[in-house]
């Protein structure tokens, strides 16, 4: 029995870091391909941009109501379902001939994002004994950091080696390889049996999709624009009869109890502004390298080591402190030191730049992303351990809830 259980964790823990590192390379190894997917399509800046915001919007639109359904119809059978859809659009990536074929696969892609990723760690969760969750979780993140370490380098080298379709190529053969394999090793289980909470994914689904094409918009607008206004006006609207309905309803799709721990909910605000301005500024950065730096694809991706290598190095000391000293003092210590190397980036991105005066941000960077990890991760698991004695919780829920940043 032991020996089957042992077995049953390492293909759980094989199969969902392997989904997770799919998504997380693919997050980062696209960002290197831009510039030649610019002028392989001639697409404006402006289209290029609802690469990444198309994706990002329908990822964290459809995340909530993705937990719901794996609540409802089988964590497993969803999470094999968000790596077929990831797969089919990676691939329609890869073949897309124009920039708006391109966009639509990519918000395909960021709905298949949104069922790997919050039901990756329910499953996970579920199958590891309490007395190892730290350790097996703390590595299944590392993959991702591993995974996304290294995507501008292999983003580099298929781009300039291959072709820009490459980068979307990569993620086909993976994902073939899990569907069969989650719906073959992983143990199908579900949430508390509670009917689904339409009105709630539907408020939290529009008020999130006018918001975000609010601020993705406002930046080519303008913010006093009348659209930008009335689509701002109209998400935080729906988003706080979101927030009405699920106080009163009596199966709500995102308990709001979740909230009242303090530790949940600086994690995951910190994780908001600290992902928003990481991953913001990593398209912006790669921007800068290959058209401002004149880089190409490979190059861009190994002078961006110096960023990976900052991640890698300093992730075990973090995790190391953050057991010392608690997750407090390395957030607030990682999100100034995030602060100090955007600032740095912002003032060196001038005409006449050179490599060398990035360096320093670049590395800065790199440590403080690794400094977040540890010390979130730690925060949510002590406001799930502080609630667990209180009440029984909707796991997958509460995984969205927190990944939302």
């Amino acid at each position: 029995m032991h020996t089957e259980r042992t077995d049953n964790l390492k293909w759980t823990f094989a199969i969902t870091a392997a989904a997770l590192s799919m998504f997380a390379l693919d997050r980062q190894i696209v960002a290197i391909a831009f510039p030649s997917i610019r002028s392989d399509l001639r697409a404006s800046l402006q289209t290029l941009e609802w690469t990444v915001s198309g994706y990002t919007l329908s990822f964290c639109v459809l995340l909530l109501p993705s937990a719901a359904l794996g609540d409802r119809f089988g964590r497993r059978r969803m999470f094999t379902a968000g790596i077929a859809i990831f797969t089919a659009a990676s691939a329609a990536c890869a073949l897309a001939p124009t920039a708006a074929a391109l966009v639509a696969a990519r918000v395909v892609q960021g709905a298949g994002g949104s069922l790997i990723i919050p039901l990756s760690l329910t499953i996970l969760s579920a199958a590891t004994p309490e007395a190892r969750r730290g350790r097996i979780l703390g590595s299944w993140g590392a993959f991702a950091l591993a995974a996304s370490s290294v995507g501008p380098v292999v983003g580099g080298a298929l781009t300039q080696g291959l072709s820009w379709r490459w980068v979307f190529w990569l993620n086909v053969p993976v994902g073939l390889a899990l569907v069969p394999l989650a719906r073959r090793r992983l143990v199908e289980t579900h949430g508390p049996r509670r009917p689904l909470d339409l009105p709630g994914i539907a408020l939290s689904a529009a008020g999130l999709l006018a918001l975000l094409w609010g601020l993705i918009e406002a930046g080519r607008l303008g913010w006093g624009n009348q659209r930008i206004v009335a689509a701002l006006g109209a998400g935080a609207t729906i988003l706080c009869a979101f927030v009405a309905w699920e106080r009163r309803s009596a199966a709500p799709m995102m308990p709001l109890r979740f909230f009242r721990s303090r530790a949940f909910a600086g994690a995951g605000a910190v994780s908001l502004l600290a992902y928003l301005a990481f991953f913001g500024s990593f398209f912006l950065l790669a921007q800068l390298l290959q058209i401002g730096l004149r880089a190409s694809p490979l190059g861009a991706g190994l002078e961006l080591l110096v960023l990976s290598a900052a991640v890698v190095s300093t992730a075990p000391v973090a995790g190391i402190l953050c057991d010392r000293l608690g997750p407090r003092p390395l957030l607030i210590g990682s999100m100034v030191l995030e602060s100090v190397a955007l600032s740095w980036l912002a003032s060196v991105a001038t005409r006449g730049v050179v490599y060398l005066d990035v360096v320093p941000a670049l590395a800065l960077g790199g440590v403080a992303a690794a400094g977040l990890f540890a010390p979130i991760q730690a925060a949510r698991s002590w406001a799930r351990s502080s609630r667990r004695s209180r009440a029984r919780r909707p796991a997958s829920r509460w995984s969205s809830a927190s990944s939302a940043g």
